[in-house]
């Protein structure tokens, strides 16, 4: 279950600074209460792979193919040449991977998809959502899908919504 996609020559500006900061902080909270953010998005916890610190995230996500307990989440950094952080820790750390549907708190395990799974999934992606195709067109590497599919059945969180 590797993790490769190289970096790009070219791309769009990295998301990045106080302002994303604030958004994300935003954007979890919101998830974790059930008031949702517009698309469909879910808290993405990874264990840094340099730092090995829990790292938080809110990643849209798509209907996984493996039915109720699969996610797909795409690794575009809004069409940015390199890969965003979280891909990194993804990589280094693949069964360390949790994430949070409202209530729900679900271990997963994180899985690159590659050849014809990743196309099929990609045409599924790009069909619900036209923006992940105008982040391709941005870049000339090949943004990583990535299946997460759940190690258990999701249980509340223990602290209740945060």
């Amino acid at each position: 279950m590797a993790f490769e996609t190289r970096r790009g020559t070219r791309g769009a500006r990295q998301p990045g600074g106080r302002l994303l900061t604030w958004v994300n902080r935003w954007m979890m909270r919101r998830i974790r209460t059930g008031k949702g953010v517009g698309a469909s998005t879910l808290v993405l916890t990874t264990i840094g792979r340099k730092s090995g610190v829990e790292r938080q995230n809110p990643v849209t996500y798509f209907p996984g193919d493996r039915g109720p307990d699969s996610w797909l989440i795409v690794a575009s950094a809004a069409g940015a040449a390199g890969n965003p952080a979280w891909f990194h820790n993804l990589a280094a750390h693949p069964g360390q991977v949790s994430i949070e549907l409202a209530d729900r708190e679900i271990p997963v395990t994180a899985e690159q998809l590659t050849g014809a799974d990743r196309e099929s999934a990609w045409r599924s992606i790009t069909s619900g959502s036209a923006r992940f195709a105008q982040y391709q067109k941005k870049t000339d590497r090949e943004l990583p899908v990535i299946r997460l599919t759940s190690r258990e059945a999701g249980k509340p969180r223990a602290d209740g919504p945060r």
